[in-house]
């Protein structure tokens, strides 16, 4: 049984963000000033099974490396979008390109500039240490913080629901 009150069955596509809720908030900087990265290797794991089981997945960032969308794409993210500052038309525009209704995508934001698109969708989710703004905007917390299994706590109930996680086959 799944902790999210939504009907999972409907999910057909989930996007997300990625510092502090893929990576963690808190992060080190290089020697040029640029922020380095985390990557939770069970985020990927659970990124890989749902791209393989038809999930649509999204990545929407104000982050500019090129090396985390790199990552992505190597785990099969096909839909990456960098450099986005107003991430509501973006959504829209992805939603739309793969023939999405808002109750059928959960977002997953922790802070202001994605209240928009939580707003937008039927599952608005947000890490436990989410911005108090996002925590009082999301149909659900994850009991994971960010960067620390938030995508893969969210897709593993998704897939489940849907018989379809590796363990239930």
């Amino acid at each position: 049984m799944s902790a999210i009150d939504y009907q999972l069955e409907k999910i057909k596509g989930i996007a997300f963000d990625i510092d502090g809720v893929l990576s963690p908030a808190l992060v080190p900087l290089g020697p040029d000033g640029i922020p380095q990265r985390m990557a939770n290797l069970k985020d990927g794991y659970a990124l890989v099974q749902a791209v393989r089981r038809g999930l649509k997945i999204a990545i929407i960032s104000g982050g500019t490396q090129t090396s985390v969308a790199n990552r992505f794409k190597i785990i099969g993210v096909e839909d990456i979008y960098l450099c986005t500052d107003d991430k509501l038309p973006v959504l829209k525009e992805w939603m739309e390109r793969h023939g999405l209704l808002p109750e059928e995508v959960a977002y997953v934001g922790d802070d202001v500039p994605d209240l928009a698109p939580m707003s937008y969708v039927g599952l608005p989710v947000t890490p436990a240490d989410g911005s108090n703004d996002t925590l009082m905007a999301a149909r659900y917390v994850t009991s994971a913080i960010g960067g620390h299994g938030v995508a893969r706590e969210l897709i593993e109930q998704v897939l489940r629901a849907q018989n379809n996680w590796p363990t239930a086959l």
